[in-house]
Formats: structure tokens, sequence, C-alpha cells
């Protein structure tokens, strides 16, 4: 099944007093690169998250935003820094004795300075949380997987097309293969009867010219790359009608390479004008196919 790289999923998961929410959201990128943002007091389960959408996503460039509204109490403490409001306090005092300065230290002063009272989570439940998380994250890849799934539909609908062209293409230049020996063998018999004082009987001649003709249709054959090529758009139809999940981008950019190569080959050995303009068309084509399938899984 094609999968496009670009989609978006959201999910959300309650359990108890907590509920996680998760956005997520990708773009084309020649690997599977995952970034999440979400709660640092969290961040025990971010490795887990990365892994989940890896594994489902395939390729692509896919940022996870996580977020968890809790009521429980460990989720919630907080905690005095000690340490912290004692080197306030002394630091305090210390510059009211060396400059005079007035004024007193209170609770509602302390409470206000960094590190002096922090939101607890030494006592989180890392289990409890991670599974609320994950879950939200499951239901978040559901949506994501089906938009890409969409995308990728029309991606293999319109890619499918231009192979339809690419076919089309292929029997003309098939059809129009023969006659280019045919009307190079004309054009060489032609000059040859120009040149009525060449040397030389004409069995010689024939056989010379026959020799020549051998070696042009040798030189000038694309029977080959026309089959290699039906091949490759055959193989390339083959991948977008599986119905496996397994992402196939790298395959079918592959796949285009080669069809590139054997209408680069074409190209140059054809020695015929109306195949070049037919090649140019048949290029394109491909090209365009390129295109399409750098936003494929």
């Amino acid at each position: 099944m094609i999968r496009s790289m670009t989609g978006y999923g959201r999910g959300e998961f309650a359990s108890g007093t907590r509920t996680a929410t998760c956005e997520m959201r990708s773009v084309n990128h020649r690997y599977c690169e995952v970034t999440v943002k979400m709660p640092s007091k969290y961040g025990f389960a971010e490795e887990a998250v990365r892994q989940s959408v890896k594994a489902a996503a395939g390729r692509g460039k896919i940022d996870v935003s996580i977020s968890l509204v809790s009521t429980a109490d460990e989720d919630t403490g907080v905690i005095l820094g000690e340490a912290a409001a004692k080197q306030y306090i002394d630091n305090l005092r210390l510059l009211q004795e060396k400059f005079g300065v007035g004024g007193e230290i209170t609770v509602g002063l302390l409470a206000g300075l960094p590190d002096v009272l922090k939101q607890g989570h030494q006592d989180l439940d890392a289990d409890a949380i991670s599974l609320v998380i994950l879950s939200a994250v499951s239901e978040a890849l559901e949506s994501f997987d089906a938009m890409r799934g969409k995308e990728g539909a029309s991606l293999a609908q319109n890619i499918s097309g231009k192979l339809d062209a690419i076919d089309e293409l292929h029997r003309k230049i098939a059809a129009r293969a023969p006659e280019v020996q045919v009307i190079y063998a004309d054009k060489l018999r032609d000059r040859i009867a120009a040149l009525s004082d060449l040397p030389g009987d004409d069995a010689v001649l024939q056989q010379r010219i026959a020799i020549e003709i051998a070696a042009f249709a040798d030189k000038a054959g694309i029977d080959e790359e026309l089959v290699r090529l039906a091949s490759h758009v055959s193989q390339f139809r083959g991948i977008l009608a599986a119905r496996e999940n397994a992402p196939v981008g790298k395959k079918l950019d592959f796949i285009v390479q080669e069809m590139n190569r054997e209408a680069n080959t074409i190209g140059s050995k054809a020695n015929d004008l109306h195949i070049t303009d037919l090649m140019i068309e048949l290029k394109n084509e491909i090209e365009n196919i390129r295109e399409q399938v750098q936003n494929i899984c």
C-alpha cells in the first residue's frame, strides 16, 4: 500500500486522573527523523514515543507534540529548594549589612526567586504515565497513517496515469525502431547509386552495403533497452498494486533511476529524429514520476 510522507494525526487517551493528547505532522525526508516535544518532567517516556513512531511511520521528518493534563498529587506536587532559599536569605542579609539597605525578607519575596519552589516529580509513576502517553501516540498514529494512506492512493493513481503514457510511448518507439534500419539502408543505397564510377563489381558492392547496414543495426539497436524499460515499468506497477505496509519509496526511486538510464541509452543509440522526439516526452514522464516518488514513504 502506497503511503505519502506528508500527513497529520491527533490522538487523545484518558486514564484515571490523567489525559494525554498527541499531535503529529510530517514532511518529506530522505530518512525517518522523529522530533518529540513534551514536558521535561515526562522525559522518561520520550524514547519510547520516538521508537513507537519510527516503527510505524517509515520515512519522513515527523514532529510529535505531547501534552498531559493530570490532577494526581504526585504529578502536581511542589518541592521546597531549601539550599537555594538559604543562599538567597544569606546573600540578602549580606546586602543589607554591607550597603545599609533596609527592608524585610518576606516569604513572598523568596517564593518568587528561581529554584526556591519547584514543581516536583521525583515520585511520578513512570509506568502509568508512559502507558497513557503511548496510548495517545497510538491513537494519533492511526489517524496519521489513514491520512498518509489516502494521499498515497492519490499519488499511486497519478503515477499510474504517467506509466500508461510511458507504455504508449514505448509502443511507438518499438514500432519505429525497425523502420530506422530500413531508412538508413535506403539512404546508403541511394548515396552509392549516385556514385556511378565507384570501383568494384556489383556483388562486392552489395556485400559492403550489407556489412555497413549490419554494423549500423548493431550500433543503433535498442531492443534490449526497450525490453528492460518495459520490465522496470511492470515492476513499478507491481509495487503500486501490492498491499503490504512496508516502505517502498526508496525501491521506487531506484527503479525510476533505472528507467531513466534505459531512456538515456535509447535516446543516444536510436539515431532517429522521430525517436528522439518520443524520448523527450518519455523522459519528461519519468521525471514527473521521480518527483512524485519523493513524496512516498
